[in-house]
């Protein structure tokens, strides 16, 4: 249905998956904390689509509330400050050591490793999140080869209006 140019159905389809996903959290509330009234309970978070990690966030969150075991992964590696080389004027407490540069070391995660790792219904699935421009990598296009060849799922995330629709297509509404 369209209305002055606009999918109708993709915002109703939009309103609907991030509806479910705030059910989802409020049933999840109840559940952890049984004792406590509703009229005392926060209101879910205002999930947002619109950023890598707002994405991601939702995904996570909508998988942890139906049951799947998830986890977020990072490649970036990390940063490693060197050792104090001098001591500086600190607070109250005094001198304190300062630290002057520092360098990054490579993860020791697989490249190319999606940004979720879930186990689904006993199925090893993966999903990569990309946001506007955003395109996978070589890297990310092998490690997709790797999970699909062994027998896992792989899914690009590109809203999460688009993964609550991959996900009913596989596995159903969930909880």
């Amino acid at each position: 249905m369209k209305t002055g140019g606009i999918n109708m159905s993709n915002i109703l389809d939009r309103k609907h998956a991030h509806k479910r996903l705030r059910d989802l959290y409020l049933k999840n509330q109840k559940e952890k904390h049984p004792d406590i009234p509703d009229r005392l309970r926060p209101m879910p978070p205002s999930y947002s689509d619109k950023t890598s990690n707002g994405l991601t966030k939702a995904i996570s969150d909508f998988l942890r509330f139906n049951s799947h075991q998830v986890e977020r992964i990072s490649v970036t590696g990390r940063y490693i400050k060197d050792k104090p080389t001098k001591l500086m004027a600190g607070d109250v407490a005094g001198m304190v050591p300062e630290n002057v540069g520092g360098k990054w070391i490579k993860s020791s995660m697989t490249r190319g490793s999606a940004d979720i790792s879930a186990t689904i219904q006993g199925l090893s699935v993966k999903i990569e999140v990309k946001i506007g421009r955003d395109r996978q990598s070589e890297a990310q296009k092998e490690y997709q080869r790797q999970v699909e060849s062994a027998g896992g799922l792989y899914v690009i995330a590109t809203s999460f209006n688009q993964f609550f629709g991959w996900y009913q297509s596989k596995f159903g509404e969930g909880r």
